[in-house]
């Protein structure tokens, strides 16, 4: 029954409170848990730093005063998906680089395992870009730098066989991207982490099996990969047709990563609407990440080993923070205040019609927690266009934001209608930037006309109802109800405000909301305000997302009344999936032209010559 539910977002991932209060409490619980387990060890200072598809990592500080790390398994996944953290701590332990923070031990409590690891120093890079947005020039070359060596040290990983003798064992991470890379600001010192999709290689960076011995040779299967997958976000063409592993494989991750640093992007798929040759790069480094994302592959390959081995004659260059072009918003972003800190969550509808209807897509038959938890429920059947400009919208829940957009794609361009709302100035120029590619990347599809729309709200406002029995009523309670906040605009033209119902129904909501419920929300449409409000119906979890701002003070009991009267009527509601609607405050589309993609943009071959240099 919850198939139709699948494309509005992961809950447990973007929020946690969008989860149901049962749900948020066993969350709350075992997070709990495992920070008094680790206490009992020994630890002080435990938090919860992060979690995927397969565990949930920790940081404590043990009686030295020095930091480590945790990871523990999902107890929710099955013993054999489990058992691959004692794998990681395996490879981890074969490995002894400057940029690979230590393994330190593998243990198991009540079933439970737990890897231990050094920290790397620093802030993760996927966090460090949200933050800041594109990164500095050098900043991107000296993280390019330390890959490539740390990319050759796997080339070259010798391991003691059984023989006594140390045998060549490249080996591959399988998952390098941003948020696997942590860059100490202070010393810029890179450290790769989460070794979670680690192997060894079954191919060497020239395509030859790994042979030490004929023993090996004959026992080897190299019929089947052993490697993982990794992100699909960032991994390339060969790891994720499951062809035999090779070092090639994290030399397409690190020109992923760059690119997303160098782009402020969350993945790989927008080369082709917003190329390498556009991000301000030198042109030495941005036609080799160019080449090694391209689609043909002795192209990949010779590019790949050409950025290893002239990665060191990179720390020469001279690369002043140089402002090659003024940053300006393609779309409004309104500044506000507020005394508590955001959740946001992005909910997008109608995105059916940026799926390719005869796509056959090659990981529809792929078994794999990630894959299905980040992937399929999003991307599958779109084209990388398509998929970097959802994945660009998606992006926006990183940041302090409320709102709607809605585009449309007509014959002579597309039309953007928007309300964004910004409660953060520090991260400006990131949000400016993301916007700035979801628009471009709009730009570059022009195959097909269509309506696309996004609504950000807090999820802290999200109204929780629950129920025992799918033959019972929602009962909402008594203290229940929907917030808004209220600016008295001036008069406007009635012609001028934006509908909920301008584009009709929305081929991707199932839900169809009672005459009850409807009754007050066309009455709301006729009040001016901006905001929007999304029903969620779970077979026994009813979630009623909210963000609303009222225009127009002299309609203020009335619009409180027709919010009460919603709630009041959440009893009639029946069947399951998504209903939603959205307004903003006017009719006042952007037009954009259609972009194929952007012009070339490189950083001058003499920055001396310049003398526009940012404070």
């Amino acid at each position: 029954m919850e198939t139709n539910l699948k494309n509005f977002y992961i809950p447990d991932e973007q929020s946690i409170y969008l989860l149901s209060a049962n749900d948020a409490k066993k969350l709350r619980n075992w997070v709990e848990l495992c920070k008094k387990q680790l206490v009992k060890m020994g630890y002080s200072d435990v938090e919860l730093i992060g979690k995927g598809a397969y565990g949930f990592v920790f940081v404590g500080t043990n009686n030295g005063n020095q930091q480590r790390v945790f990871k523990f398994s999902r107890i929710t996944l099955p013993q054999s998906v489990r058992e691959k953290m004692e794998e990681e701590a395996f490879m981890l332990s074969k490995l002894s680089h400057p940029n690979i923070p230590n393994f330190l031990a593998y243990e198991t409590v009540k079933k439970q395992g737990i890897l231990v690891m050094e920290r790397g120093q620093g802030t993760d890079l996927h966090e460090l870009s949200k933050l800041k947005g594109k990164l500095p020039v050098k900043t991107i070359v000296e993280i390019a730098i330390q890959l490539a060596d740390i990319l050759n040290y796997l080339r070259q990983v010798k391991v003691l066989a059984g023989s006594g003798q140390y045998e060549n064992k490249p080996v591959i991470h399988g998952d390098i991207k941003p948020s696997n890379l942590v860059w100490d600001e202070q010393t810029n010192k890179l450290s790769l982490i989460d070794w979670g999709s680690c192997v060894f290689s079954q191919l060497d960076h020239q395509g030859n099996p790994v042979m030490n011995n004929v023993m090996e040779l004959m026992s080897a299967d190299m019929q089947n990969t052993n490697a993982k997958l990794g992100d699909v976000y960032f991994i390339g063409k060969e790891q994720l047709n499951g062809e035999l592993s090779t070092p090639r494989f994290d030399e397409q991750g690190a020109a992923a990563t760059l690119y997303a640093l160098a782009s402020n992007q969350n993945c790989r798929y927008g080369t082709g609407a917003i190329p390498v040759s556009s991000l301000g790069l030198p042109k030495v480094l941005a036609d080799s990440l160019a080449q090694m994302m391209s689609d043909d592959k002795q192209s990949r390959i010779e590019a790949g080993d050409r950025f290893l081995s002239q990665s060191k004659l990179m720390s020469n260059w001279y690369l002043p923070d140089i402002a090659l072009q003024p940053l300006t918003a393609s779309l409004p972003i309104w500044r506000k205040t507020s005394q508590q800190s955001l959740d946001t969550v992005v909910y997008s509808s109608r995105k059916s019609f940026l799926r390719q209807q005869d796509s056959n897509d090659e990981l529809s038959n792929v078994k794999d927690a990630q894959l299905d938890k980040y992937y399929k429920n999003y991307l599958q059947g779109m084209g990388d266009n398509e998929k970097a400009f959802v994945a660009a919208v998606s992006r926006l829940s990183e940041f302090p934001l409320v709102g709607g957009l809605a585009i449309h794609w007509q014959e002579e361009g597309i039309y953007v209608d928007s309300n964004l709302n910004l409660f953060d100035e520090t991260v400006r120029k990131s949000v400016t930037e993301t916007i700035n590619n979801m628009v471009d990347l709009a730009r570059s599809l022009s195959i097909r006309e269509g309506t696309f729309k996004s609504c950000l709200f807090d999820a802290k406002h999200t109204i929780h109802v629950e129920r025992n029995s799918t033959d019972k009523p929602f009962i909402v309670e008594d203290n229940a109800y929907i917030p808004f906040e209220t600016t008295d605009v001036p008069g406007i033209e009635q012609g001028k405000q934006h509908s909920y119902f301008e584009d009709g129904d929305d081929p991707d909501e199932r839900l169809t909301l009672p005459s009850q419920i409807m009754t007050h929300i066309i009455a709301l449409n006729e009040i001016h305000h901006t905001g929007c409000i999304i029903f969620e119906v779970l077979p026994k979890h009813l979630k009623i997302h909210n963000y609303y701002h009222l225009l127009d003070i002299s309609k203020q009991q009335e619009f409180a009344q027709h919010l009460a009267g919603i709630i009041n009527n959440i009893k009639y509601i029946e069947g399951v999936g998504v209903s939603g609607f959205m307004k903003l405050p006017y009719k006042d589309a952007k037009f954009f032209e259609y972009q194929q993609q952007r012009g070339d943009l490189y950083y001058p071959a003499n920055p001396k010559q310049i003398t526009k240099i940012r404070e």
